[in-house]
C-alpha cells in the first residue's frame, strides 16, 4: 500500500535529455547474430553500461530472447544484471579477491586470468564456475603456458567447475595474420586441457567481428558487444555488409535562443564568430553528458521544430551546454533536438560523429552519461519476438 501511495504523490520529473532504445532492433540484432553461428550460443556483452545503452534496459530486453548468459565487467555491473536479467551472469573483468564472496554463486560464472584468483575461488568448492582465459597473443593478460598452469594448480582446478575456456582476438575487425595465430594458440590450449581431463562446455574466442568471420566448429559460444547494439565492428578498410540495426537515439531540448550580430562570438575562447546576423539555440548537453569537445564547430544535429532542419555546433562544447547555429530558422524553447540518429546515413549517426572525432564508435557510445534517462520503445510483449 505504501508503494502505491508513493507512486501517486511522487512528482514526475520531465527530463531535458533522454535516450530511446529500440527493443525490436536489439532483439533483431541478437537473432541475426545467432543465425550466423547456429551451433553456438551468443553471450551478449553488457559492460560499460551496455555500451552506453543502459545495462538495466538491455537486460530487460534480452529477457525476450534466448540468451542464456550475459557478460559484464565487474561486481557492481553484476548486481544490476542479477536484478534485471533472468539468466546467468559471466563476470569478465578481474576483481579484488574479496569481491568474489559477495557474488551470487548459483547464477555467476567467472573469467580467471591467474592462479591467485583460481586459488582464492577454490575455497568455495564446486559451486564456483570458471572460464580460464588464455593469453593467445594479445598479451594484455591471461595464462600463457597452460601446461604449467595445470601442473601447478591441478588440486585447485579439481575443486571447482571448469565450465569455460576463453580468449580475445586482437585484430578480428581487420585482416591480420595475428587472427589465425591466436586461433591456433587457443585451440592448442583446448587440446592440452582435454588431455589433462578437463572438458569445458563453453569455448569462446570470438567477439562481434569474429562472429561474422570465424568458421570453427569447436567454438561453442561468442561474445558480441558492439554488433548487438547495431554497429558494424569492422574497420573502414575491411568493411563487411551486415544486417545490423542501430538501436539508440539521443535527444535534448532547446533551453535558450539568442540573437547574434555579425562578428559576435558564442561560447568559450571565440572559436566561433558569426559571419552575418544569425541566431543561436542552446541545449543542456555538454561534455559531462557525453558530447565530446572534439565535435565543437563540426557536428550537425537535427532540430525538430515547425520545420525540421540541421544545425551545426557553434563554438566550443561546454561542460553542460552546447550551442547550435540556427541561422534564421524559427524555433522555440522546448523544441526537440536529435543528437544521435539510428539512421547510419545521417550526419548525426554514431559512425559519422566518431569519424569527426577521429575515434571509434565504442568511445562515443560509452561516454554517454549513465544518469541520462533511458526509455525502451517498440518493446514486444512476447518472448523471442
Amino acid at each position: 500500500m505504501l508503494d502505491i501511495i508513493r507512486k501517486i504523490i511522487k512528482p514526475k520529473y520531465e527530463t531535458l535529455n533522454w535516450l530511446e532504445i529500440d527493443a525490436g532492433k536489439i532483439i533483431a540484432n541478437y537473432n541475426y547474430l545467432k543465425s550466423l553461428q547456429r551451433e553456438a550460443e551468443v553471450f551478449p556483452v553488457l559492460k560499460a553500461n551496455a555500451y552506453g545503452h543502459g545495462l538495466k534496459e538491455i537486460c530487460q530486453i534480452l529477457n525476450k530472447t534466448t540468451a542464456k548468459m550475459v557478460v559484464v565487467d565487474s561486481y557492481p555491473e553484476a548486481q544490476i544484471a542479477y536484478r534485471y536479467f533472468k539468466g546467468r551472469v559471466l563476470i569478465l573483468g578481474e576483481m579484488p579477491l574479496g569481491a568474489y564472496r559477495y557474488t551470487k554463486l548459483k547464477r555467476t560464472e567467472f573469467v580467471v586470468y591467474n592462479e591467485e584468483t583460481l586459488r582464492y575461488l577454490s575455497r568455495f568448492g564446486n559451486r564456483v564456475h570458471i572460464h580460464l582465459f588464455i593469453n593467445s597473443g594479445m598479451n594484455r593478460e591471461g595464462i600463457k603456458d597452460i601446461r604449467s598452469f595445470i601442473n601447478n594448480n591441478k588440486k585447485y582446478l579439481d575443486k571447482i567447475k571448469l565450465s569455460g575456456l576463453c580468449s580475445h582476438l586482437a585484430a578480428a575487425d581487420s585482416t591480420s595474420i595475428l587472427n589465425a595465430t591466436q586461433e591456433d594458440a587457443f585451440m592448442d590450449a583446448l587440446d592440452v586441457l582435454k588431455i589433462a581431463g578437463y572438458f569445458p562446455r563453453w569455448v569462446h574466442l570470438g567477439n562481434s567481428a569474429a562472429i561474422f568471420k570465424t568458421d570453427n566448429k569447436f567454438l561453442t559460444a561468442y561474445r558480441p558487444g558492439l554488433a548487438l547494439y547495431g554497429y558494424s565492428p569492422f574497420m573502414a578498410d575491411d568493411e563487411q555488409e551486415t544486417k545490423l540495426q542501430p538501436a539508440l537515439e539521443l535527444f535534448s531540448r532547446i533551453v535558450s535562443v539568442q540573437s547574434l550580430r555579425a562578428n559576435e562570438s558564442v561560447s568559450y575562447n571565440e572559436t566561433y564568430r558569426a559571419s552575418q546576423d544569425t541566431k543561436i539555440a542552446t541545449i543542456p548537453f555538454g561534455y559531462f553528458e557525453g558530447l565530446d569537445r572534439r565535435l565543437s564547430n563540426k557536428a550537425e544535429f537535427l532540430i525538430l521544430s515547425q520545420r525540421n532542419f540541421w544545425a551545426r555546433i557553434a563554438g566550443r562544447v561546454c561542460m553542460n551546454l552546447s550551442s547550435l547555429e540556427i541561422k534564421n530558422n524559427e524555433v522555440k524553447i522546448g523544441d526537440k533536438v536529435k543528437l544521435i540518429s539510428n539512421n547510419p546515413d545521417e550526419p548525426n549517426s554514431i559512425a559519422h560523429l566518431a569519424s569527426l572525432m577521429g575515434t571509434i564508435s565504442y568511445e562515443l557510445l560509452v561516454k554517454i552519461q549513465a544518469n541520462i534517462r533511458r526509455y525502451i520503445i517498440n518493446n514486444p510483449k512476447n518472448k523471442n519476438a
